[in-house]
Parts: structure tokens; C-alpha cells; sequence
């Protein structure tokens, strides 16, 4: 698509359905079961997942597991410096909000069951802002969090894969009164509409989080809204898929193994042959 006359210029000259370049770097961290940097242009958010063999007190011997997120912002994320929330004494409601968003986003794709009575927590830390950095935390702590149960499957942990489907989002928006894709920061602050979409690879919609910031908009408008996000987020999956290749192989030939029928018992003529 190419820019309408009435949109804005974007950054770099992007097409209103273009997302900024993404780069997922898996294994970003040497400790963590899981771990994933992304990066959506400028946006860099760190996503680390951690297994705790134990579950939160209303989830014991449920025989069901858990999953959480927590999010924060370094404090030179942004143009100028913002204050770290533990001197403040508690996070704010913005990141509580966000963090609330990425764990039920999360747990959307996670059977429960299969995980058993474990914890999985997933931090994301934007490092660099400049605008989408939820979204981009959904999509990097689903890379994440599939690393973490790749490894868990592998050492036997598991008795099923938990994965339901894959889970991305993308952050959508009308400016200048034309639907674009993935905003930056100064197409977000400008924004007239703005629109958070989360989305399952079988198409399935996990959240819509959308705010007429300027003016409100119509039936219509969202549909478009909408059909941009799923194009977006198809891509940002192909991002996925290719990051979570290699874990994802080893996974499968885990699972052959598993499924190989033993081999029958020879019978005692048959271990020494013939006399």
C-alpha cells in the first residue's frame, strides 16, 4: 500500500501498512529458562521468562499451572529521564495496567493442565520507547515463554506441550484521519484514534484495547483498524516463527522420541542364537 496524499509522512517513508523493521533475538539472556529481545524499530523490550516449582496459593494442588507477567521501563527509556517506580513505592497505574494486559494475553495460550503446578514469570523491560512497547512485549514474551517450555519439554519436565497457539499484538491508529499500522511514539502522541489489538495464530482475538484520543470514529473505521492489525501481526509471527525455529526442532525430535514404541523383548533363544 502505497501513502495516501492525506497521511502523514512517516518515518523512514513507511506505507500506512508497513511495520517498522523487527528483529527477535532468542536466548538474550544466559540464566533465564526463556528469554527474547525484540526490537520494532526503535522500541527494544527485553522479555525474560522464570520457572518457579510452586503456584500461587489459590492455584495449589489444582494440579494447574500459572503464568504472570511483569513490565517496567528503564528510566532513560525515554527523552528525558522518568524516576524508577520503587522509589515511589509502588508501580504505577500505567504499568500495572500493561503488566495486567501482557499475563492475560499470556495466559490465552497456555494450557493450564499440561503445565502441571509450576510458575512461569514473564518480565518484560523496555529498554528503549518510542511507542509500542506493550504490544512489542506480548509478541517478544510469547517468544519467551515458548523458549522456557521448549526447555522444560526437553529435560522432561512436561507430559504435554502447553502451547495452545501462538499469540502476537500490535498497536494500530487513525492519524491525519488514515488508518496506519504499528505507530511510533509521534504518530501515537498525534493519534485521533488509537488501538492495541492481540490476536491468536488460528485468528482468534484475545484483546482490543481502543480509544477515540481526538475524536470518535465509526463501525467502519475499526473494521479497517482491525483488518490492518491482523496484517500485522501475521507478519510479526513469520518473525516468530523464524526465532523460534531452532528451539521448536529440538522440541519435535523430543516428542518422536517420546512416541517411538519400545522395542519387543527378545526371547532368551533368540539373545544367545543357536546352539
Amino acid at each position: 500500500m502505497s501513502r495516501p496524499e492525506s497521511a502523514p509522512r512517516r518515518l523512514g517513508d513507511r506505507a500506512a501498512d508497513e511495520l517498522r523493521p523487527i528483529r527477535i533475538e532468542p536466548g538474550a539472556l544466559k540464566f533465564a529458562e526463556g528469554s527474547a529481545l525484540i526490537e520494532c524499530g526503535d522500541t527494544r523490550v527485553l522479555c525474560a521468562a522464570s520457572v518457579e516449582r510452586r503456584v500461587p496459593p489459590f492455584r495449589i494442588d489444582s494440579g494447574l499451572g500459572w503464568v504472570t507477567a511483569e513490565y517496567s521501563m528503564l528510566p532513560r527509556a525515554t527523552q528525558s529521564r522518568t524516576a524508577r517506580e520503587v522509589s515511589r513505592g509502588r508501580p504505577s497505574g500505567r504499568t500495572a495496567e500493561i503488566q495486567r494486559l501482557i499475563g492475560r494475553a499470556l495466559r490465552s495460550v497456555v494450557d493450564m493442565r499440561a503445565l502441571g503446578e509450576l510458575t512461569v514469570t514473564v518480565d518484560c523491560d523496555a529498554l528503549q520507547a518510542d511507542g509500542g512497547t506493550r504490544t512489542a512485549a506480548i509478541t517478544g514474551g510469547y517468544v519467551a515463554l515458548a523458549e522456557a517450555f521448549a526447555k522444560l519439554w526437553i529435560a522432561g519436565d512436561l507430559e504435554r506441550w502447553p502451547l495452545l497457539d501462538d499469540l502476537a499484538a500490535v498497536s494500530v491508529g487513525l492519524c491525519g484521519d488514515v488508518p496506519l499500522l504499528d505507530l511510533d511514539y509521534v504518530e501515537d502522541s498525534r493519534a485521533q484514534v488509537d488501538l492495541n489489538v492481540v490476536v491468536t495464530g488460528a485468528g482468534r482475538l484475545v484483546e482490543i484495547q481502543g480509544t477515540g484520543e481526538q475524536r470518535t470514529f465509526s463501525r467502519a473505521e475499526l473494521d479497517q483498524l482491525l483488518d490492518l492489525a491482523f496484517l500485522g501481526i501475521g507478519r510479526l509471527r513469520e518473525a516468530q516463527v523464524r526465532a523460534l525455529a531452532p528451539s521448536l526442532e529440538m522440541v519435535a525430535a523430543a516428542r518422536e522420541r517420546r512416541q517411538r514404541s519400545p522395542a519387543k523383548p527378545r526371547d532368551e533363544a533368540a539373545l544367545w542364537g543357536p546352539p
